[in-house]
């Protein structure tokens, strides 16, 4: 069912009109074969990035579309509804856009930025490793300055787009208390991508591993001071859970949308189900989970829009969101019965896609530590 918005201009109201209907046409029909098949949807992120869906909340100068993140997520959120993994890449892109648009020098965003907003190029975020996921502090990755150029040796994991992206926003350990930030091509010598993880949802996205060993970045490509590094990256993570939160309520609402059309066309007792007062109040449960959700993020995007401090709010809407969106999926699932619990339905995809947004962007214990630590420190 359509979502009706309030969106502060008629531009806004067209470029969501786009979204949705490009969702609908080019984005729905192709999703579950191609989850079922495990298959990168490398042809669709061209497809948004020609559409000029690709860059939304960055500058105009350098191909993006300059509008608020209240608009760039409910966005998303169509985009998300529809094909889950292609919302959760856009917002890996966006993401990984964040560094170089808000620390790069005015050369670094005339060299790269327009191909990364226009679709050329597609970006990925390498911050954790195998044992430093949610303690960014204990990164152990290296980067050594060599002449004109550093030697970084060390392995990524839990890379969204692993493998398959033009660029990574990385971050690494310039000297024993220092971290930066490095914008590193696919092409670079000495880095290599590893097998792709065998994952329960999100089947169309490709997660890996990333490789170091002597790979030799020119120091151009360093975003930002030395040492700047893990500031950037918590920075560019507020952002990235505000996308994660919007991808969750697309794919909370997806649920609920299944589920109401289902309930309306299925008969027990010489009746639709839906007229039933338990399944009246799970599904109006599942609305109410929806639209709190959806109020949390556009909250936070609104505080940032206006310059305002919006750490603990991304952290309430990543929270609450992604929470909503495991339990209205479960739900969802419910209300077909045993037909939801079978692929002939998109209700069972949606649940296994639920899991992820609970832990990646940090976990959603991390969020609560983050909330906990700005109510004492406010």
């Amino acid at each position: 069912m359509p979502v009706e918005r309030l969106l502060p201009d008629r531009e806004s109201a067209d470029l969501l009109a786009l979204a949705t209907e490009l969702a609908r046409d080019e984005l729905k029909p192709h999703a579950a074969a191609y989850e079922e098949t495990e298959r990168f949807p490398r042809e669709q992120f061209r497809t948004l990035g020609k559409s000029g869906l690709l860059g939304l909340p960055y500058p105009e100068r350098w191909g993006g579309g300059e509008l608020p993140y209240e608009v760039y997520l409910q966005v998303l959120e169509e985009i998300a509804a529809a094909w889950m993994s292609v919302g959760v890449g856009l917002s890996v892109h966006t993401m990984s856009c964040f560094a170089l648009v808000n620390h790069g020098t005015e050369e670094q965003r005339d060299r790269w930025l327009p191909e990364m907003l226009e679709g050329d190029l597609l970006g990925a975020y390498a911050l954790s490793e195998p044992h430093a996921g949610s303690d960014a502090g204990a990164l152990s990755t290296r980067a050594r300055l060599d002449g004109d150029q550093y030697v970084v040796n060390g392995t990524k994991a839990w890379i969204t787009h692993g493998g398959r992206a033009d660029f990574y926003t990385t971050t690494v350990r310039t000297g024993p208390n220092a971290m930066s930030c490095l914008l590193i091509d696919r092409a670079t010598p000495g880095m290599e991508a590893g097998p792709p993880e065998r994952k329960m949802g999100l089947t169309g996205s490709t997660t890996s591993q990333l490789i170091f060993s002597d790979a030799r970045v020119d120091a151009d490509r360093l975003i930002g001071a030395e040492g700047a590094g893990l500031r950037i990256a918590l920075s560019s993570l507020d952002s990235g859970r505000l996308g994660i939160a919007a991808c969750a309520v697309g794919l909370a609402q997806a649920a609920l949308d299944e589920a109401v059309e289902y309930a309306k066309g299925r008969s027990q007792f010489g009746k639709p189900i839906i007229e039933f007062q338990g399944l009246e109040f799970l599904l109006a449960d599942m609305a109410a989970a929806v639209d709190s959700a959806r109020a949390t993020y556009l909250d936070a995007a609104r505080r940032r829009d206006r310059g305002m401090s919006f750490r603990r709010q991304a952290s309430v809407a990543k929270l609450v969101a992604t929470d909503a969106a495991m339990k209205v999926t479960t739900d969802a699932v419910q209300v077909l019965g045993g037909a939801g619990y079978t692929r002939d339905f998109p209700v069972e995809r949606y649940l296994r896609e639920a899991k992820v947004p609970q832990i990646f962007e940090g976990t959603n214990q991390i969020q609560r530590m983050v909330i906990a630590r700005e109510l004492k420190n406010r």
